[in-house]
């Protein structure tokens, strides 16, 4: 059992970055503090970060990279560790731009999504992703590429800086596959803000063994196995991902799972046993055919379990009464009733819209307090309808989620653009008389 634990407590950690998991596993006084994802997110991207740092890809090249840049023959301590920040700054400027784009260009991926056909081809290509990471086929750059960009920049600062910024193309083989997942999920945030603070928390989690090496001499285990295992855990997650996006196509398929003690004993179950078979700890291109099966069953069950684990903690343990019609005639109704109103713009796209109805709408104390309110819910997913369109130009919706509340005399009172917490909710539509 000792050759997973590592990989095991890795996949452990990262489901515990995952707010909603948080949230059934702590207290309420500290999910209040990790409620809003973009902290939790930037964690996670910055533990992706270090996690890739061990693989095959990275770890072997920390000692000659950091003897490439000068930090090895340093003279002084202040020396090596300005150079080791000089060049984890180069992989921080390189990664950053690419959380900016894939913010920016957040509109156009989340109207993509509303097609099963695209969401089934982002599903495949994790899944491809995925098989690199269990050694199906090679993701690499010609062996000439990655011996030039090896030796680019020299010694000194600016070498080190230019040598930063070339070796995430050198680690493309392991982060590439990871960083189509991290982007993905940017994209559908819509937060340029968010982009560069994971893709700059990614760079410093991927260069932090460069610095502890360069800045202080650092002695890291020596390479082996254990960095298979690794890249299997990103596999494992990769698969779990595109089954996440496969029930925004197919909304039913969460719900597959039982929302019951036996459906939870099984989740875990399937995990533990597909992990002894073998999801982390085998490689299909040094096993034996019985080797092989035993792995790519222990993958399904782990790939199963772990998106079943999802499904039920996301998954609203009660809705609220919301009513889909336009805003006008919602607008309308609330004015003749006198009653205040309250209009959520989501997305089938939008994590944090599911946290929302997950954590917050789903609450008893909010469900009573929005009884007395006319609630109107408005699915953005294809933001290009004409309807929808108008809607979210008339009332300025920039980005999802968009909660707005008014009064019975039409003010605004409260206009939110995150997560909102249970408390702070509440607040908001109090106010609303």
């Amino acid at each position: 059992m000792r050759r997973f634990w590592l990989p095991t407590l890795s996949l452990i950690l990262l489901f515990s970055t995952n707010p909603a998991f948080a949230a059934q596993t702590r207290s309420d006084a500290f999910t209040l503090a990790l409620e809003k994802g973009p902290f939790a997110a930037i964690a996670a991207a910055w533990l992706g970060g270090i996690l890739v740092s061990l693989t095959p890809c990275v770890y072997p090249m920390v000692a000659v990279t950091v003897s490439v840049f000068g930090a090895r023959q340093a003279k002084k301590r202040s020396e090596g560790v300005f150079l080791s920040i000089a060049f984890v700054a180069g992989i921080v400027a390189m990664f950053v731009p690419l959380g900016v784009v894939a913010g920016l260009t957040g509109s156009l991926f989340g109207s993509a999504l509303q097609s099963p056909w695209v969401i089934g081809g982002i599903s495949l290509l994790f899944m491809a992703m995925a098989a690199s990471m269990f050694g199906a086929f090679e993701f690499a750059l010609p062996a000439s590429a990655t011996n030039r960009l090896a030796t680019m920049g020299g010694i000194g600062p600016r070498g080190a800086f230019v040598l930063g910024l070339v070796s995430g193309l050198v680690a493309s083989p392991c982060t590439g596959p990871v960083l189509t997942g991290i982007l993905a999920f940017i994209a559908k945030t819509r937060s340029v803000a968010l982009g560069a603070g994971s893709m700059a928390a990614f760079g410093l989690g991927l260069g932090l063994p460069f610095f502890l090496v360069g800045a202080f001499a650092v002695q890291l285990p020596k390479s082996g196995r254990w960095m298979v295992h690794v890249k299997s855990l990103f596999g494992i997650v990769l698969l779990v991902v595109a089954v996440y996006f496969l029930g925004n196509a197919f909304p039913s398929l969460p719900y597959l799972v039982p929302a019951s003690k036996i459906g939870a004993v099984a989740i875990v179950l399937a995990v533990a046993m597909g992990l002894a078979l073998g999801a982390v700890h085998r490689d299909f291109s040094s096993e034996s055919v019985a080797g092989k099966v035993s792995k790519a069953v222990g993958v399904l069950l782990v790939t199963v379990g772990g998106f079943s684990a999802i499904a039920l903690l996301t998954r609203p343990s009660a809705t609220l009464a919301w009513q889909h019609v336009p805003f006008s005639q919602a607008k309308v109704q609330a004015r003749a009733e006198s009653r205040p109103l309250l209009v959520d713009f989501g997305a089938a796209w939008c994590g944090a819209c599911k946290e929302l109805d997950k954590q917050t709408f789903s609450h008893p104390s909010v469900g009573e307090e929005v009884s007395r309110f006319i609630a109107l819910k408005i699915d953005a997913t294809n933001d290009e309808d004409p309807l929808v369109a108008s809607t979210i130009k008339q009332l300025n919706v920039i980005g999802l989620p968009t909660v707005i509340v008014f009064d019975s005399q039409g003010r605004e009172v409260k206009r939110f653009t995150d997560f909102v917490p249970v408390n702070v909710m509440l607040e908001a539509l109090r106010a609303a008389r």
